[in-house]
């Protein structure tokens, strides 16, 4: 154990899970979305608490995370996000995931490893990124089967879903137009987090929540009953009363007047406090905020004190809410970014502990 750890409240999941679940048809399964070690929750106990919650399967975006699922003994199936690069083939499918195929030259090399390998096929119905163009679907498809691959599925993302619903709504209408025409059924799924929010696209076979599943809104226009799960604690290392004029940290970008006291923190940019936070962030002890002073460093982070905490003080680093100035949400804000890259900055070396 460290001095400073995460704590994730899997009852909240549940909570955020069932909130998410009722805004779906009866038929909708859900596909969890855990990459980036679930956004940094840590990826095992959140996956194993999602299946016993009923998500049908698992998403993550490398192989190497899906086979952290499959070390840890889960057996359900696991999607494989993006578009699949043919180095990653023998990989995938080493830890029997179910690759997402958007080029012909990846599809080949799974076929000549896994003659019947099952897969999903990505339109691009407007983001841009990854997928085969609509009218391209058809031949696509035909290709891709005809190399004796399976394939089970066919989706697409959301560009704007948290932003533009008139374009997301067009999205869909790409996506199902283009497997009007088909002569087989496939298993379809288009929803992220905020579309399910927005309730577009939430009657496929799947949706495929991420960010809302943390409780963290995936745009501020979009709060709802969810809640965050996660918080971060940490006590002090050290306590010291400063004289005048003396400096703290790197650079000495901030200099006592004389008789203030300052908390040492066992925390840094490398554990995922952002150095833009220096002389800027605020931590939280009860109901004070605490100033950071100085530059956050690699490891360490230092902050004002009005009197001296009690010797067990706890401070807390991320409040699992929507404060403005320590939730993950509200830093972002803060920080011009978006509370996903926050979330899964949070190093695999701090401790995480479970409730």
């Amino acid at each position: 154990m460290r001095a400073t750890w995460l704590e994730v409240d899997l009852a909240r999941l549940g909570e955020n899970y069932r909130i998410l679940k009722n805004r779906l048809s009866k038929k909708t399964r859900v596909i969890a979305v855990v990459k980036a070690n679930a956004y940094g929750h840590g990826a095992v106990p959140v996956a194993k608490k999602l299946l016993e919650l009923g998500a049908a399967r698992l998403a993550v975006a490398t192989a190497g995370e899906g086979a952290e699922l499959r070390n840890a003994g889960i057996g359900a199936p696991i999607h494989l996000l993006g578009s699949l690069h043919p180095l990653e083939a023998e990989d995938a499918l080493k830890a029997d995931l179910i690759p997402t195929l958007a080029s012909l030259e990846a599809a080949r090399v799974l076929a000549a490893l896994r003659p019947g390998a099952k897969v999903h096929v990505k339109v691009d119905t407007g983001m841009g990124r990854v997928g085969v163009r609509p009218e391209e679907l058809p031949g696509f498809l035909a290709e891709v089967e005809a190399m004796g691959l399976f394939v089970e599925g066919i989706l697409t993302h959301f560009a704007v879903a948290d932003e533009d619903l008139a374009f997301t709504r067009l999205q869909l209408e790409r996506f199902l137009e283009a497997v009007r025409g088909l002569k087989k059924r496939y298993l379809l799924h288009a929803a992220n987090s905020a579309a399910v929010l927005a309730g577009v696209a939430s009657d496929l076979d799947f949706v495929r929540p991420g960010i809302a599943l943390y409780g963290l809104p995936p745009d501020q226009s979009l709060k709802s009953k969810l809640k965050p799960i996660l918080s971060w604690k940490a006590r002090a290392t050290l306590l010291k009363t400063l004289s005048p004029g003396h400096g703290v940290g790197y650079g000495l970008t901030w200099k006592a007047e004389g008789g203030e006291i300052l908390a040492t923190l066992p925390f840094g940019y490398a554990d995922g406090f952002p150095r833009a936070l220096s002389n800027r962030g605020f931590l939280r002890l009860g109901q004070e905020y605490l100033p950071v002073v100085g530059r956050v460093s690699m490891d360490q982070t230092t902050v004002l004190l009005k009197a001296p905490p009690p010797p067990d003080a706890v401070f807390e680093v991320v409040t699992p809410d929507l404060d403005p100035k320590t939730s993950l949400t509200g830093r972002a804000l803060a920080l011009g970014t978006i509370n996903y890259e926050l979330a899964t900055l949070l190093s695999s070396r701090l401790p995480r502990m479970y409730h």
